[in-house]
């Protein structure tokens, strides 16, 4: 079976009796079309995560947020296969923290964890981080616009994007000025270090370096309080209970990797979006008061997230005539949801006024994200101030030149040079 040509990518002779397989740069760079030729052909398909572990894959919206929210779906593989452990062998501590983390855990834990987070998580923190997202933006693009100088062209993602949270997460768990290159290299480590020759140096040298790091930064906030969320998630109390110190560290991690790599992937997805659809960009200048749904469609359209964390059955659970057996993996493709013309219509079409825009950018259900506002606020600041100082702003190359990561779950290009002006 083959797969003809769907708008807004085009795919040929693919044979989709195969397993798709989610790391196949044919998929990566193809994504959009398979999402649609799935929901019309296949809406529960098995797949592959990393080119070996078996996934049933589900395309439609409706059954991306049914699973989300079907208790029978959980992240802890142990529990749903009934024996084992949560990865097939043995894992240092200081690994063993991130996957413990709130993002991987179900019910009651996850509740316990969400509420204690929560807590920290307040209107007044993001009040406060506002102003200082500002003006590191604006030092940002000050820095950019000396090399755009220099270079004729600019790394926006290097120079910009990342940038940005990385300093807002230092800033959040209270990291000292001097120590904010430092905490950037395991930034780094963390969201970069888990393919390739990479995992080996990650695993033995980084992980445990940057563990001792947040245990000493915890130790610090402890005598020292401060007006940062990581003084917020040690003080906070839920019916007596109280984070433990592993807790903390890995909710630190899970900051760094969740918050860091959707926001600067949301910034640079939305400065493409935009770049690429002019007449959009131009309804966008005109009325900047459509920022906030201008961020929304880029969450629906490309947003960074096109899946979930795996999940797994714990029993057989049939969708659409397939029958998923107890114990096997399940991803929902939220970005194919995001596309449905059952919700959404003219899915295909990148509209900054859209309305009603349920997307599933953020995710549905008990593990909706967090952290959905800060990162908003992120984007909405840095997408803002960086078309405002830069009317004539345009890729330094054809879109068909930039390169997609071939990462399940991930919408997310390895580069971006811009032109500012």
């Amino acid at each position: 079976m083959t797969v003809t040509t769907i708008a807004p990518q085009t795919i040929t002779n693919i044979d989709m009796k195969k397993p798709l397989n989610l790391n196949s740069k044919a998929f990566t760079d193809n994504k959009y079309a398979y999402f649609q030729w799935l929901r019309e052909n296949d809406p529960v398909h098995k797949g592959k995560l990393m080119g070996i572990m078996g996934a049933y894959l589900l395309s439609r919206y409706d059954d991306c947020v049914a699973m989300l929210k079907d208790p029978r779906f959980i992240r802890n593989r142990t529990v749903a296969t009934g024996g084992g452990g949560r990865m097939p062998f043995p894992l240092p501590k200081s690994v063993k923290l991130m996957i413990n983390s709130m993002i991987n855990e179900d019910e009651p834990n996850h509740r316990r964890l969400r509420s204690l987070v929560h807590k920290a998580f307040t209107p007044r923190q993001l009040t406060r981080l506002e102003e200082r997202i500002e003006t590191l933006t604006a030092e940002l693009l000050d820095k950019a616009e000396k090399e755009m100088q220099a270079r004729g062209q600019v790394e926006l993602m290097e120079a910009f994007a990342r940038p940005i949270p990385v300093t807002v997460i230092a800033e959040m768990v209270g990291v000292d000025v001097a120590e904010v290159p430092e905490f950037a290299g395991f930034v780094d480590a963390l969201t970069d270090g888990f393919s390739g020759f990479k995992l080996v140096k990650t695993m033995a040298f980084d992980l445990p370096k940057a563990t001792t790091f947040v245990r000493g930064l915890v130790e610090r906030k402890r005598a020292n309080p401060g007006e940062d969320i990581l003084t917020a998630l040690i003080d906070a109390e839920e019916e007596g209970e109280k984070l433990s110190e592993d807790e903390l560290v890995a909710m630190v991690f899970l900051l760094i990797i969740a918050g860091h790599e959707t926001t600067y992937n949301l910034i640079t997805n939305a400065t493409y979006a935009l770049l690429t659809h002019p007449e959009q960009l131009a309804r966008l200048r005109a009325d900047m008061s459509l920022i906030d749904s201008t961020i929304e469609e880029v969450l629906r359209f490309n947003g960074p997230l096109y899946g979930t964390k795996p999940e797994y059955a714990t029993e057989d659970i049939t969708i659409r005539g397939v029958t998923i057996p107890k114990g096997s993996t399940v991803m929902p493709l939220l970005g194919s949801g995001n596309h449905d013309t059952d919700i959404f219509e003219n899915p295909e079409v990148f509209d900054i006024t859209r309305s009603p825009n349920r997307h599933l950018g953020f995710g549905q259900g008990i593990h909706y994200c967090l952290g959905a506002p800060l990162a908003r606020l992120e984007t909405k600041i840095a997408i803002q101030r960086l078309f405002e100082r830069n009317p004539n702003l345009r890729l330094a190359v054809e879109p068909s030149e930039l390169e997609l990561a071939a990462r399940p779950g991930w919408h997310q290009y390895k580069a971006m040079p811009v032109v500012l002006g």
